[in-house]
């Protein structure tokens, strides 16, 4: 079984640091699955711009996979109302 190296991007770092500890504690278990499946039950592929978006609870990732060098790339994060603009 592949495992992918996970890359948190400065802005994702910043997004999760702002965050309570209740909060970003299932993000980053969510973010942690993401190296044994990049491709989990539900994520989706994003239109109009590269990358996916997973769900965890009002909150989204988004990343890109990069799967010539196993690699997980984490753009973004944050609440599902602010995350897409």
């Amino acid at each position: 079984m592949k495992v992918y190296q996970i890359l948190l991007s400065k802005t994702a770092q910043k997004q999760l640091d702002k965050l309570s500890d209740d909060i970003a504690a299932p993000i980053l278990e969510t973010i942690s699955k993401l190296a044994s499946n990049p491709r989990p039950h539900g994520f989706k592929k994003l239109r109009g711009r590269d990358g996916y978006r997973v769900r965890q609870g009002n909150y989204r990732v988004i990343y890109e996979i990069e799967d010539n060098i196993l690699l997980v790339s984490i753009i973004a994060l944050g609440h599902r109302k602010d995350i897409y603009e």
